[in-house]
């Protein structure tokens, strides 16, 4: 009875809330938002290449941005995300004609990130930047200070707990969506992920040559636009609306030398899209 009371005691007021209340009474949820949460890693920077969009162009797209990163690695601590890619899409239609269900589709989508992330993995390995899966994740604070940088697979490690999208049977939460997770759970000074294109347009410019470029745009403002293409994954968008640390994200085109030198200095190269 005495131990109750002592604990009871050391308990802040939210704290007997939580212990005496529901987890889905709204007003108590509420409470939990008005303490700050801390930046962990304030001084990273979280980079997404892109599968697809960048590493399945090979030695031409990948060769030159694997030295920016090595030029930037005395100057900005990087944590390297990398996307499926056309080998995942190949896997999701085996997959589809098979009838497996999402939470499936997600295993084979996370092992075609992880096979991307070891690749550059070894091309970086003679500077002795290391691919991490979740479970190293407690590890990254000491990869930083010793290596400035690290690999990891951009797919969040849902696997079978991977929610069912609105429409169809692709996860809806993939390596864009898990690499923008990091940033946000990290508190990392920026978010860019690395594409093909300057960044975001009102088409795809590459079947619709009449594509108008957008440099800055917000979240609630390219929703209403409803685009048919959009150059991150929507689910992503819909993480940022409720995000506390990371509110942005920038899109930069890879393929045009010194943009992710630019773009970790903080200038605002390619789009940039925010939550406010």
């Amino acid at each position: 009875m005495k131990s109750h009371s002592m604990q009871s005691e050391l308990l802040t007021e939210l704290g007997k809330h939580l212990v005496t209340g529901s987890l889905t009474d709204d007003s108590i949820l509420a409470e939990t938002g008005k303490t700050d949460s801390v930046s962990i890693l304030p001084d990273s920077n979280v980079i997404k290449i892109g599968g697809q969009s960048f590493i399945d162009r090979g030695r031409a797209a990948v060769f030159p941005i694997i030295d920016e990163v090595v030029e930037n690695l005395g100057r900005h601590d990087m944590i390297i995300g990398t996307g499926a890619g056309t080998r995942a899409r190949h896997a999701y239609s085996v997959g589809l004609d098979l009838g497996l269900p999402t939470g499936v589709l997600s295993v084979l989508g996370t092992f075609v990130s992880m096979q991307n992330a070891r690749m550059i993995h070894y091309l970086l390995a003679k500077h002795g930047i290391p691919f991490i899966e979740p479970a190293q994740f407690p590890q990254l604070p000491l990869y930083l200070a010793e290596r400035r940088a690290c690999i990891f697979f951009g797919m969040p490690p849902y696997t079978f707990w991977q929610k069912n999208p609105a429409v169809g049977r692709i996860p809806p939460h993939r390596t864009d969506t898990g690499s923008y997770l990091v940033s946000e759970v990290f508190g990392s000074r920026s978010m860019i992920y690395i594409k093909d294109e300057k960044g975001l347009f009102t088409a795809d410019p590459k079947k619709d040559k009449n594509a108008k470029f957008i440099p800055e745009i917000t979240v609630n403002e390219l929703i209403e636009m409803d685009l048919q293409d959009v150059v991150v994954e929507r689910a992503v968008l819909e993480l940022m609306q409720n995000a506390v640390r990371r509110r942005s994200i920038q899109v930069i085109n890879g393929l045009e030398k010194g943009n992710l030198t630019r773009a970790l200095e903080g200038e605002k190269v390619g789009t940039i899209i925010t939550a406010d």
